[in-house]
């Protein structure tokens, strides 16, 4: 299912080969469970497929966060570590691959020299609850950008 999707990278600028699949490594106690896009501070990030805006978020460890969900609500995708939210984006959006939702920082732990997008995709639970899934390594899933 995550194959058809055709998920794209999700930061704009950032091709296939620049990717480091970060998926397994350890981050103290716990999985890493995503994996870390290093770009430029500010560098926009977009959506890397169709779904709907379940959750804006600033936590502790993820700082200002995005949580989608794909359009059968299947699958979570979640953004970590942005510096802003994109203009107007609200809880219950609709959006499409390629949509900005925000910028590229260092919010939550991330290295304040070290500025990345933590992404991650997990399968939704019965519950559909926003923060919890079964963690599923996005490296393979991602492409780069139709131009």
């Amino acid at each position: 299912m995550l194959t058809a999707a055709r998920l794209i990278i999700p930061v704009m600028g950032v091709t296939r080969v620049s990717l480091r699949d970060s998926f397994y490594e350890c981050r103290g106690e716990r999985r890493h469970e995503g994996i870390d896009i290093a770009a430029d501070l500010r560098a926009p990030v977009i959506a890397a497929g169709d779904g709907t805006v379940a959750k804006l978020f600033n936590s502790v460890a993820g700082g200002l966060t995005i949580y989608q969900f794909d359009p059968d609500a299947t699958f979570a995708y979640y953004y970590a570590h942005l510096d802003a939210f994109a203009p107007g984006l609200r809880e219950g959006a609709a959006l499409k691959r390629g949509d900005l939702l925000g910028y590229v920082g260092v919010t939550g732990n991330a290295a304040a020299d070290a500025p990345h997008l933590h992404f991650e995709i997990f399968r939704l639970g019965p519950d559909k609850k926003w923060w919890e899934g079964e963690a599923v390594n996005p490296y393979p899933f991602l492409n780069d950008a139709e131009r």
